[in-house]
């Protein structure tokens, strides 16, 4: 392969994807990877391939093939030579200690509206060297296929399925507003965690969550025992019109927090958290229960309106009773949801605002498949026989 045909790499990846899906993403990454020690070379030459320059640094010389191991598999690359130079790639060394960062960084250039000078400083913190804005274009335009492929791939039987939401800026119309990024993650029969859908929309209204659940089962949802989520009118809404009759758990964290609105004196929080601990705590779900009504009664005269919330709501915490004891304890929160959402955070502050739903989508789509595929490869979450 001649080096024309090798700058042609990125157009070569997507072909890779589309073609041959999640199958295909150990040869784009070594199509990528070629694709950018090439840029990286040109950088360190000062010249484009064959250009005559007074500026130029040295002469290409070839390639020397290398094969490196990574978690998609050993991975044949191509090194770019650099004559009578030690050039050596530093975007191979900080590509291959993490595909992970190649890939986020990759997905953040995605960005519609992104500034080539934020665009420049991501792949410059990865690789070791600027890019140009064209460059850019070309790398990001890969993604495409496989984020779409990801987000519509076939599901299956999932015994316990935690839902959240967190908030995006997003411009509308010369506005800046808040989009609702709506996330499921699933437990499968081995014990697994994989993230089974995103969804961006205007809000947390009933018919979005309906929606983003009606298309988890499109693609075959199915079996799920347990959703576990924070209370929300209209996901509760959207899961009981399509998941009917499969059991709720509400998190006992967020049960917490919300308590303390109703707690009327400032030193009585403590001992408000402490008792409804002490609930959460019981050994079976009757205790819970003896518990609970006898902290309803004991606030009854002293703070009524946390004595009738707490009649109210405390009983939706208490569902995980019903289910293993080994496994009650990752199914009282959606904890999970809160530590992914802070991950992603920390990713799309590099936007800062996005032009569009669909722009936040992208960016959000490479960090939870970059993730899923870490927990899927990684150790079980919890032991289901």
């Amino acid at each position: 392969m001649g080096y024309q045909d090798k700058y042609n790499g990125f157009e070569e990846a997507k072909k890779l994807l589309i073609n041959q899906g999640l199958d295909g993403l150990g040869n784009a990454l070594k199509v990528l990877l070629d694709e950018v020690m090439l840029i990286e070379r040109e950088q360190h030459l000062n010249a484009k391939p064959y250009e005559r320059s007074q500026e130029r640094r040295g002469y290409a010389n070839g390639f020397k093939p290398k094969t490196v191991a990574t978690r998609v598999g050993a991975m044949e690359l191509n090194i770019p030579q650099v004559r009578d130079s030690d050039f050596y790639p530093s975007c191979l060394e900080k590509g291959l200690r993490s595909e992970r960062a190649l890939r986020v960084a990759m997905a953040e250039m995605y960005i519609q509206g992104v500034s080539t000078r934020k665009v420049s400083a991501i792949v410059e913190e990865m690789c070791g060297f600027e890019v140009t804005s064209a460059q850019v274009s070309r790398a990001a335009a890969q993604l495409d296929g496989e984020f779409e492929q990801w987000r519509n791939r076939p599901l299956g039987r999932y015994k316990y399925v935690y839902c959240d939401a967190r908030y995006e800026s997003v411009r509308e119309g010369g506005c800046v507003v808040s989009s609702a990024v709506l996330i499921a993650i699933g437990v499968a029969g081995d014990g697994r965690r994989e993230i089974l859908g995103v969804w961006v929309s205007r809000s947390e209204a009933e018919i979005h969550w309906r929606e983003f659940f009606k298309s988890l089962v499109s693609r075959g949802l199915h079996g799920v025992e347990l959703f576990i989520s924070d209370d929300h009118y209209g996901m509760k809404a959207a899961r009981k019109a399509v998941f009917s009759g499969t059991k709720w758990q509400r998190c006992q964290f967020h049960l917490q927090q919300n308590a303390q609105s109703y707690v009327p004196k400032q030193d009585m929080k403590k001992e408000v958290a402490s008792k409804i601990r002490s609930i959460f705590n019981a050994p079976d779900r009757l205790e819970a229960e003896r518990i609970l009504r006898n902290t309803v009664e004991y606030y009854n005269k002293s703070a009524p309106q946390l004595s009738t919330w707490m009649e109210n709501n405390i009983g939706e915490g208490l569902t995980v009773f019903d289910f293993p004891e080994e496994h009650q304890k990752k199914l009282r929160t959606s904890n999970i949801c809160e530590r992914l959402n802070k991950e992603i955070k920390r990713r799309t502050r590099v936007a800062s605002i996005f032009p569009n739903d669909e722009s936040c989508l992208r960016l959000v789509t490479g960090i939870l498949m970059e993730k899923s595929e870490e927990w899927v490869s990684g150790k079980v979450y919890m032991k289901i026989e």
